[in-house]
């Protein structure tokens, strides 16, 4: 089994910057691509950003792009999403997910999830 544990959320003012991370426990050795997701109130959970066991592959959804960057440590095992220029549109709960493969990362098709940590744009 593999456990994810989210850090790093909080209440920021519009155009600040937060830096999420992802902590790996478990059978990490299992673990090929981490993607991050997040829900606001009353909405689907909507993919964000992904990163593959090749550290050089990322994707990152329109909304974020320029914006948000995913990264990873394979020897901390953790994933980092650093979001800068926040908009009260990125207000949500943010999920990391980790999957054991590098295919069909932007939907919600991953083995674990995290618990979340909660972000808060203020406008």
């Amino acid at each position: 089994q593999v456990q994810l544990v989210e850090s790093g959320g909080g209440l920021v003012q519009a155009g600040a910057s937060l830096t999420l991370t992802c902590a790996a426990s478990g059978r990490t050795g299992s673990i090929y691509a981490v993607g991050w997701f997040r829900q606001a109130p009353g909405k689907e959970r909507e993919f964000v950003a992904a990163i593959t066991s090749n550290p050089s592959h990322t994707f990152h959804a329109d909304s974020v792009k320029g914006r948000f960057t995913v990264s990873r440590d394979n020897a901390k095992n953790t994933v980092s999403l650093q979001m800068n220029s926040l908009k009260p549109e990125d207000t949500a709960v943010y999920y990391c997910a980790a999957k054991r493969s590098n295919s069909v990362l932007l939907t919600t098709q991953y083995e674990y999830w995290g618990q979340g940590t909660q972000v808060t744009v203020s406008s």
